[in-house]
């Protein structure tokens, strides 16, 4: 079973209708696609130029459907979002998503506490050491909390912090196998993205110490792309189902109707 489930087309922060993204995943082989479009809902209120508008949703879940219709042969089309976790308004978005024909939903840490975690490198730099602890320390903490929420189904992006190369210098480890503990007990599926290859840090999301950390309490795994244009939906799948493969796992994470389902890892 092959898949891409974490991808952004024009309603986001991505190129390409989702007809293209359609298209593209058939004729890369892909068995199932799903558009995960930026869904940020933020305690001040404030839009994010990244996101979609948040009374957009009902309108691209309708424009997915019908590019579905229209779609050309067998391909399963996935109906998802990236849903950015604040603790502040984790009951508006319950009440945002209640009811809504989604087969998952991705849920992201991008901000902590205001601070931009993957905006851009001088975000980093103007910090001191001590000060890019905390906020490591803090995405952590808040990586838990999300598990622990009941609002997602796959986490996105685990270890943003490290995108633009800066590493703590004290040890997380305890922050880091709380979070997964949480996640394990919520049954949520980690995504191995590939797109942290391609970034500064030149490493896979989660690195491969933290995938075989969730091999270990048996937390499934799905393969995407992260793909911002439709020609990227499958970038980096070799490397990633290699690792996969060395580390143990045999089966990858699918999603229908808010459901997992196990299937054999194939490429």
């Amino acid at each position: 079973m092959l898949t891409s489930y974490h991808a952004h087309s024009r309603w986001s922060d991505g190129d390409g209708e989702i007809e293209e993204f359609l298209a593209a995943a058939r004729d890369l082989g892909l068995d199932e696609v799903g558009l995960s479009e930026h869904y940020v809902l933020s305690p001040d209120g404030r839009p994010v130029n990244w996101s979609m508008p948040l009374d957009a949703l009902n309108a691209y879940l309708q424009a997915y459907a019908a590019a579905q219709e229209r779609a050309e042969g067998d391909l399963l089309g996935r109906r998802g979002l990236e849903v950015d976790f604040f603790p502040e308004t984790k009951a508006a978005v319950e009440e945002a998503l209640a009811g809504k024909p989604l087969d998952y939903v991705i849920g992201s840490v991008h901000f902590l506490d205001g601070f931009p975690i993957d905006e851009n490198r001088r975000n980093w730099q103007v910090l001191t050491q001590d000060e890019r602890n905390t906020v490591i320390k803090g995405y952590w903490t808040r990586i838990s909390q999300m598990a622990e929420s009941g609002l997602f189904d796959v986490v996105g992006h685990l270890d943003l912090t490290k995108k633009f190369g800066f590493l703590p210098t004290v040890d997380i480890h305890a922050e880091v196998s709380a979070a997964l503990d949480a996640i394990a007990r919520a049954d949520m599926a980690v995504e191995i993205n590939t797109a942290g290859w391609y970034a500064v840090c030149h490493e896979v999301y989660p690195e491969p110490g933290i995938i075989r950390a969730c091999f270990e309490r048996k937390i499934p795994v799905v393969v995407t792309a992260d793909a911002h244009t439709p020609a990227h939906l499958t970038r980096g799948f070799d490397r990633a189902y290699a690792l996969l493969q060395e580390i143990g796992y045999r089966h990858v994470a699918c999603f229908s109707e808010r459901r997992r389902i196990s299937r054999p890892m194939e490429l």
